[in-house]
């Protein structure tokens, strides 16, 4: 991970689908559809070969059941040499990230030269459980020979027959039942956050990532995406440029009564892929390509779901600060996965408290407060949308972009996952 290693992994480019609304443009297009979309249009931007690919990890977190090994597939579907090694990686909202930073080890260990990293989800494609009830009784006849007195002891099985009906998926915590959108709520109790305040976060991420795609800033990244409808998706479809805070303060709690999280100030449910060519630095400069941006380091941590499941950056951005021999003060872009405003102004605040650095990271004084100008200077997932194992791919790939385009020379980016999880990565320039 460290810099003064010998060989070291370099981000050549970056490639991903507008992220769009779930159940929109996008319906027809399941996470394996959209990874082929960000993959293959990696491939035609940069202009390499896709034989030349030797190997593919992809993060998601609504799998597909009939295939989910979607790097794998990846490799399959667009063509790519027999021998592309694929595997695919699920860490919850870090997924994209665990799987780019997977493949920067391979390569700086020498198992790989050239490497696609990513991820993908479609929650238009979430796929309804059937309850376990039902499985159980109706498997039996399914996979064998069923006689007559099969069909009865089945729905012998079934009675009383209450809860036959697939449940209503919903993004909460297994071990705790809470909703995320709860967990934020939670969150902006135990550190102040107001309503004005996640409300005032969430128009400027709109109006950042408007002003971005207006000036052409991610033009470099997003790609034409065409349905099986044959529409033209070119835009990112979420970001809403004339929201104001006025606007938002309209909207009603969703998650309690007297709650502050809202429609407005939250990540909404998106479709979408975002897809990273790696390579060794020596190959990219031996097939003429100018690499963006390394890892300078990285590090992913667990916190009690029981206490505040998305608090986790504010442990994994410092000690990703450590591992790379910086401070808060040398960074120049810090990039926050917005899952809620509440959660980011959270992870913020706890940064710059003296009490959290003394009672949860053993240091005396607090990281440090994190300049609004440096912050989510392109917007972030309240405004551009949250396709689950796309994020982190979509995060690197815009810091990297912006560290070549500014010659600034580091950025921090910090996410939140289900499960307590943090993680964190320190992006240099090369």
């Amino acid at each position: 991970m460290a810099t003064d290693i010998a060989r070291r992994a370099v981000i050549v480019s970056g490639a991903r689908t507008p992220f769009v609304k779930a159940f929109g443009a996008y319906t027809r297009l399941d996470s394996i559809a959209l990874a082929d979309a960000a993959v293959r249009g990696l491939l035609e931007r940069t202009g390499l070969p896709g034989g030349q690919v030797q190997a593919i990890v992809w993060g998601g977190v609504i799998l597909p059941s009939a295939a989910p090994n979607i790097a794998r597939e990846i490799a399959l579907d667009l063509g790519l040499d027999a021998g592309c090694e694929g595997y695919t990686v699920t860490r919850a909202c870090a997924s994209g990230l665990q799987a780019i930073t997977s493949a920067v080890a391979a390569i700086e260990r020498g198992e790989y030269d050239i490497m696609i990293a990513g991820g993908s989800d479609s929650t238009s494609n979430a796929e309804v459980k059937l309850p376990q009830k039902l499985v159980h009784a109706g498997a039996p006849l399914a996979l064998g020979k069923p006689k007559p007195k099969d069909y009865l002891a089945a729905a012998r099985q079934l009675a009383p027959f209450t809860d036959l009906l697939p449940s209503r998926p919903k993004i909460a915590e297994r071990t705790t039942g809470e909703v995320m959108g709860e967990s934020a709520e939670k969150m902006a109790r135990i550190h102040g956050i107001s309503r004005a305040d996640q409300d005032e976060f969430a128009a400027r991420s709109h109006q950042r990532a408007a002003a971005a795609i207006d000036s052409g800033r991610f033009d470099d990244e997003v790609l034409r995406v065409r349905t099986p409808d044959g529409v033209d998706v070119t835009r990112d479809g979420l970001v809403r440029a004339n929201t104001s805070v006025e606007k938002l303060a309209m909207l009603k709690p969703v998650f309690a009564r007297d709650g502050s999280v809202t429609a407005g100030n939250a990540s909404p449910l998106t479709d979408g892929a975002s897809a990273v060519l790696l390579m060794s630095e020596e190959r990219a400069h031996a097939l003429g390509y100018r690499p963006l941006a390394a890892f300078r380091s990285w590090s992913y941590v667990s916190v009690d779901p029981t206490d505040q499941v998305l608090i986790g950056p504010a442990i994994s951005m410092p000690r990703a600060l450590d591992k790379a021999g910086m401070s808060l003060g040398d960074i120049d872009f810090v990039d926050i996965h917005e899952a809620f405003a509440a959660q980011t102004l959270s992870v913020l605040a706890a940064l710059n408290s003296d009490e959290w650095a003394k009672t949860r990271l053993d240091r005396d004084t607090a990281v440090g407060e994190v300049d609004v100008d440096k912050l989510n200077v392109h917007g972030g997932s309240v405004a551009l949308g949250h396709p689950f194992g796309a994020t982190g791919a979509r995060m690197v790939t815009t810091m990297a972009n912006e560290l070549a385009r500014t010659g600034k020379n580091s950025a921090l980016l910090g996410i939140c996952a289900a499960g307590g999880i943090g993680a964190s990565a320190v992006l240099e320039r090369v």
